[in-house]
């Protein structure tokens, strides 16, 4: 039986390899010698990590069915290989739950964390442990100084990146595109012009929709975000995010009017809608569904904006269909500023079990196997930025783009800003007093509320 798991590894850690692959190396007769030879070779990637047979490596995340269900399949080899057990589980209050385990002592081996902010919070209970030598090999190999830095706090790394997302995305319908004789723009003046000649012929160029329940406001504090990338650079950015600049300085001020000058104008949004007073009442769910039916030519939103599409035939996504995205282009054509998301494993302990599998996580061999799964058993919805991913391995035309976007060696990541701001400003003030922005109030009365709602310690 031992050798069976170890063929159904083996062919999950070829290069390139899918998970029909996985599944299928699973047949034929464990009894031969060739066979023991053959897994052996196999399980050579999972070496290294010895004989851990008896041991389990708890990992807790708030990541839930089906989504989990290609996390748990691309556990499988290293379960097989080395003996270990991963017991995984997952609920939808992750981010409140961990912290309390963490506080109380009681934290899983392992947790998969959404957000640098949160990672920064359970460093500070003192109950997580920094990353061996090998994972911190593992991330400067496959990742870069931009990721290392998220998972890494006062000066110590702690946790390497799992999965990402992009945001820096424009939907648009490439059909009409090219029936219209437009191109896709590769710099911001560029974008610019675009808008200008679509609006020249009568019809509104931008959709945008900013309403989501209690979240309401959140899709602007992306485009800020992304602007504020562009117009300030990335070292800006930072000092925005942690506030070492005021969040009504002159480059975030600018970001505003950059967005304004799209979002707070009826010539240029807010198609099928009703114009830019209609932007607060629309969701942002609804807002890009006239791009396939020919209502609305462009909006910003990030890469999972994909699933809100009808999976009736009626839309394809697709680089030649009707609905596909471009890269949100930065002031020059080299410029690649990128504003996304991810995920950090963090570790609780450090039993040589753990430090295994935490470094098993951090190379390009589980990248593979995740996003095979994840082609397989949920269609795709997963990408990294781990650059040793094979894009052959995503199925999903969305997460091919996103993943090429990331691996791009111009590209300069920064993680969501908002998401690492102060509770009272990321979730609060910067959602509502955006809101209030595109409903009317001024640019300067908006940074500046939302400057004075800044914690003062």
């Amino acid at each position: 039986m031992k050798s069976m798991q170890r063929r159904r590894a083996g062919a999950a850690v070829a290069a390139g390899a899918g998970l029909a692959l996985l599944l299928t190396a699973c047949g034929g007769d464990a009894t031969t010698g060739a066979d023991d030879a053959t897994s052996d070779a196999d399980c050579a990637a999972f070496a290294d990590y010895g004989d851990l047979s008896g041991t389990t490596v708890t990992v807790y995340a708030g990541i839930v069915a089906p989504e989990d269900e290609p996390y748990i399949e691309s556990y499988k080899p290293f379960e097989d290989c080395t003996g270990a057990t991963i017991d995984y589980s997952a609920d939808k209050s992750f981010e409140t739950q961990i912290l309390v385990q963490a506080q109380a002592g009681n934290a899983p081996d392992l947790a998969i964390v959404p957000q640098p902010g949160l990672l920064k919070q359970l460093v500070d209970t003192g109950k997580a442990v920094a990353a061996p030598d090998a994972v911190a090999a593992n991330v400067d190999e496959f990742w870069g100084e931009d990721w290392k830095a998220y998972g890494t706090v006062d000066g110590t790394f702690y946790a390497a990146p799992s999965g990402a997302s992009v945001k820096s995305l424009v939907w648009y319908n490439p059909q009409r595109f090219k029936e219209a004789g437009y191109k896709v723009p590769t710099t911001l003046d560029e974008l610019t012009t675009l808008t200008e000649d679509i609006a020249a012929t009568g019809d509104v160029p931008w959709c945008a929709g900013i309403a989501s329940g209690e979240a309401t406001g959140w899709p602007i504090t992306d485009w800020i975000e992304d602007f504020v990338l562009r117009v300030g650079g990335p070292d800006v950015y930072d000092q925005w995010v942690s506030h070492d600049i005021a969040f009504n300085s002159a480059v975030p001020t600018e970001a505003f009017d950059a967005a304004g000058a799209i979002l707070k104008n009826d010539k240029y949004t807010n198609a099928g809608f009703g114009g830019v007073s209609s932007i607060a009442t629309t969701t942002f769910q609804d807002a890009g569904l006239g791009i396939p039916a020919d209502n609305c030519w462009m909006m910003r939103m990030a890469s999972f904006y994909s699933s809100n599409y009808p999976t009736d035939g009626t839309v394809t996504v697709a680089e030649d269909g009707n609905a596909y995205a471009f890269y949100l282009p930065g002031e020059k054509a080299d410029d690649h500023p990128v504003l996304g998301g991810g995920e950090f494993y963090l570790a609780f302990a450090d039993r040589p079990e753990v430090q295994a599998f935490q470094t098993f996580l951090s190379t390009d061999t589980w990248a593979n196997l995740k996003a095979s799964a994840s082609s397989e058993i949920t269609k795709g919805g997963w990408i990294t930025a781990n650059k040793g991913l094979d894009i052959a391995n995503l199925v999903n035309p969305i997460d091919q783009l996103s993943a090429g976007i990331l691996q791009d060696p111009n590209t300069v990541f920064r993680f969501d800003g908002s998401d690492m701001m102060p509770a009272a400003v990321g979730s609060d003030s910067f959602w509502s007093e955006a809101t209030n922005w595109i409903t009317g109030q001024s640019t300067k009365d908006t940074v500046d509320k939302i400057e004075a709602s800044w914690p003062k310690s």
